[in-house]
């Protein structure tokens, strides 16, 4: 037996001329598609914003509710034989091109205040926003599964765990218009002063492709990241292969990151770690506020047809020390308005590593936090 619905025709006639005066020159089933989603955006369940972020993350306010949404939850299994899960993204991918989102956009999954999440074997597909966002999770398990999303699509990214701990994510493929997998841990003075970090985590056998990063931290790192293990990964036709990125204001401390046995395929730029990366959520926030980033080791790394090297770049008053690199070649189109690496404000240490990096970073064993990690 279908559905019937009730629409008040006073809201319908405003919700019309909403549309008309925004999209003129519309099709008639693109006027219905935005009718529909103006029908239910208007109705769409809000909730507050993460305490970590202080606001929703594209506009002051709350945000739209997850597709899937979980608060305070223990022991939960999504899983299925592959099936699907679309999230119909398009219409709110044009509604943020189009500047017309009233809110923050919906996550696919969102699981906060939880532990004991396990997702599997499961598609999922066209989320407006990020895909799967475990937020002040602990004891999460997300392998085999799929997610996609088309190139152009704005901010979808693949799997996003943010202030949470023990969360491992393996085996899977993600082809979307955004970072793959991206470690955060909260905004600027809201999550400094939340100060909820992520650690442990753990990222394995993941293949995909981005215009953005295939595995990231950042850049909300404001509660600070550590212990994070990503190996064995592949990447085709990306922005940018391993980026940790934060900013001025961000505060927090990256540390103990170790990124080994990736291959990229066609990428602008192989390896990038900097403190200039990522927007603010107010102009509340502290300068002074400098994040730190030590002991990061990137290691067993190939890459072909890759356009620059590498590109590390620290902050004048908080340098990046301990950036250990060994094992790694990448090759590609190199020329002197294109040079292998770029850096600044970085110490560390380099063995193997081919095109020969900057010179901050020394050729031996003298940098006494790399000793163990060659």
């Amino acid at each position: 037996m279908g559905c019937i619905y009730y629409i008040d025709m006073s809201l319908l006639l405003e919700i019309w001329h909403d549309a008309t005066s925004v999209f003129v020159n519309m099709e008639d089933d693109d006027y219905i598609q935005y009718i529909i989603l103006l029908l239910d955006t208007r109705y769409w369940p809000l909730i507050a914003p993460l305490p970590s972020y202080g606001r929703g993350r594209e506009l002051p306010g709350g945000r739209y509710m997850s597709f899937i949404h979980g608060d305070g939850l223990h022991d939960v299994i999504i899983t299925g034989e592959n099936g699907t899960i679309d999230g119909q993204g398009e219409i709110w991918w044009n509604m943020w091109r189009r500047r017309t989102l009233q809110f923050t956009r919906p996550n696919l999954i969102e699981f906060m205040n939880s532990r004991g999440i396990i997702v599997s074997n499961v598609i999922f597909k066209n989320s407006p926003f990020w895909n799967i966002h475990p937020v002040y999770c602990s004891n999460v398990v997300i392998n085999y599964v799929t997610i996609l999303a088309p190139a152009d699509s704005p901010n979808t990214d693949g799997i996003d765990p943010d202030s949470s701990t023990h969360v491992c994510i393996e085996d899977s493929y993600i082809s979307t218009g955004d970072d793959l997998v991206a470690v955060k841990s909260g905004w600027d003075e809201y999550g400094i002063a939340y100060g909820r970090p992520s650690h442990g985590i753990t990222i394995r056998r993941v293949t995909g492709s981005s215009p953005f990063a295939g595995i990231a931290i950042g850049s909300e790192t404001s509660g600070g990241i550590e212990d994070v293990l990503a190996e064995h990964i592949n990447l085709y036709n990306m922005g940018v292969g391993i980026h940790l990125k934060t900013n001025i204001g961000r505060g927090g401390v990256i540390r103990n990151i170790t990124v080994s046995n990736v291959y990229m395929q066609n990428a602008r730029k192989g390896i990038k770690i900097a403190g200039d990366v990522g927007d603010h959520p107010d102009n509340n926030y502290n300068p002074n506020a400098l994040p730190v980033v030590k002991d990061v080791t990137i290691k067993d790394v190939w890459g072909e047809g890759v356009l620059q090297a590498g590109q590390i770049q620290g902050l004048k008053n908080s340098p990046f020390t301990g950036i250990c690199l060994s094992n790694i070649n990448l090759q590609g189109n190199v020329g002197p308005r294109n040079p292998p690496w770029k850096c600044s404000d970085v110490s560390g240490a380099a063995v193997q590593v081919s095109p020969w990096p900057c010179s901050e970073l020394t050729s031996t064993y003298q940098a006494g936090s790399c000793s163990n990690s060659f």
